[in-house]
């Protein structure tokens, strides 16, 4: 029979002690998430069943009404129109970023460190003041119209600024590093001697990228289209800067409800039912994830 040293642990402490420590490492974060993410999405979750007071603020009484005026043809209609925009705005990234995040990948190595400054470099300014530039470029009297007038190819300034354009400009601009970042780590791994295999089988460019690098690289497309949707589909931000009155948004119809109507629960609902249409692509993701 062989004894242990005294000194030296058994393996069931050494196991103990490292859940110990783990435990202590995580509890913080835990903290913090459960007070600032999961408190506030109870209370959210609650208030959405809950009465509107005459003068604001809430009546703890248990009510349906707020789902219910969700059927109110109004608001599918703004739910509609924030997703063909967050939808729009995921394609337009897609196919900026994967040509984009192509060419980075295939540099030396040293302009690949460059490039991705670049890409990243507008995260140096907040977003609130790069949304606030394009309304200068935008403008009537902004650097496209001068442009263009100065070349003499309109007579009258072109209505940019307050359209769904200016909105979907924002909002390609402020999310395509989203895209970009994802399909640049899915390509760095890429082994492109498989596209050398295919070509010598016979298959041109359009094949070798449809057969081979697309469904190799799907997970970056999923994770940058999510990273980019998401946030877009709800955007309040952009909408109300570039937009206007014009272009009305989910996220604006929340924050109207929350700051200016001071409806809580009707609030409330509205980011509830935002929640389960985000949800659904996160779930798409997931399962892609665990059939592959």
């Amino acid at each position: 029979m062989t004894l242990l040293p005294q000194n030296q642990p058994s393996p069931k402490s050494v196991e103990t002690r490292k859940r110990t420590t783990l435990l202590i490492l995580l509890l913080p974060t835990t903290i913090w998430l459960f007070i600032f993410f999961v408190l506030p999405l109870i209370f959210v979750l609650v208030c959405s069943f809950l009465q509107r007071g005459t003068y604001g603020g809430i009546n703890w009484i248990f009510t349906l009404d707020n789902y219910q005026r969700l059927i109110s043809p109004l608001y599918w209609g703004i739910f509609w129109q924030s997703l063909q925009l967050a939808a729009l705005t995921t394609i337009v990234c897609l196919m900026i970023a994967y040509p984009l995040a192509f060419f980075i990948v295939t540099r030396p190595e040293r302009w690949r460190n460059i490039l991705l400054g670049l890409v990243i470099i507008p995260f140096w300014t907040n977003f609130l003041v790069r949304t606030y530039a394009w309304i200068v470029i935008l403008g009537n009297e902004g650097v496209i119209n001068s442009i263009l007038q100065s070349l003499q190819l309109i007579d009258e300034p072109i209505s940019l600024l307050f359209t769904p354009f200016a909105v979907i400009i924002g909002l390609i601009y402020g999310y395509l590093p989203f895209m970009i970042l994802p399909l640049y780590a899915t390509l760095e791994r890429f082994d492109f001697s498989l596209v050398e295999a295919a070509q010598d089988l016979g298959a041109n460019n359009f094949r070798s990228f449809l057969r081979v690098i697309f469904p190799l690289t799907r997970r970056g497309i999923l994770a940058g289209s999510i990273l980019v949707f998401i946030p877009a589909v709800g955007a309040f931000i952009t909408p109300d800067i570039l937009g206007g009155a014009k272009t009305l948004m989910v996220g604006n119809l929340i924050q109207n409800q929350f700051l200016q109507a001071r409806n809580w629960p009707f609030g409330s609902a509205l980011s509830m039912i935002l929640m389960g249409v985000i949800l659904i692509p996160i779930l798409i993701y997931l399962q892609s994830q665990t059939n592959d």
